[in-house]
């Protein structure tokens, strides 16, 4: 029997791999030329596997509170909603929500909103 698609097991692995701050594992759920956008903006602040790992190594995976809490999930066919509390990044919580397109290959593109 085949496997299944399953859009959201893409974003649960990479959430759990940030919580670890395992970056390889991170990665390895995003396609080679993944997307990354900030909601409000119409370029992309993040372009290719590289500069994902460039940004989360330096930005986030070094802080020793990060971490983010899943509040809700929503899927709709290849796209995964994620709203989620993050802390350790500023001195306040942050209210984020995360919407991943996923591809069998991975996650393709990211947008991101936050607010506090």
């Amino acid at each position: 029997m085949p496997e299944t698609f399953d859009p959201a097991a893409f974003a649960q692995r990479q959430l759990d791999a940030y919580n670890a701050r395992d970056l390889d594992r991170f990665l390895a759920e995003y396609t080679d030329d993944v997307a990354v956008f900030r909601l409000s903006e119409a370029q992309p602040f993040l372009v290719g596997k590289s500069a994902v790992s460039e940004h989360y190594r330096t930005k986030r995976f070094n802080l020793p509170a990060l971490h983010a809490e899943l509040v809700n999930r929503m899927v709709f066919g290849n796209k995964v909603i994620d709203q989620e509390r993050v802390t350790g990044v500023q001195p306040e919580p942050m209210q984020v929500a995360a919407i991943y397109e996923v591809t069998p290959a991975g996650i393709s593109k990211v947008w991101f909103v936050s607010g506090q």
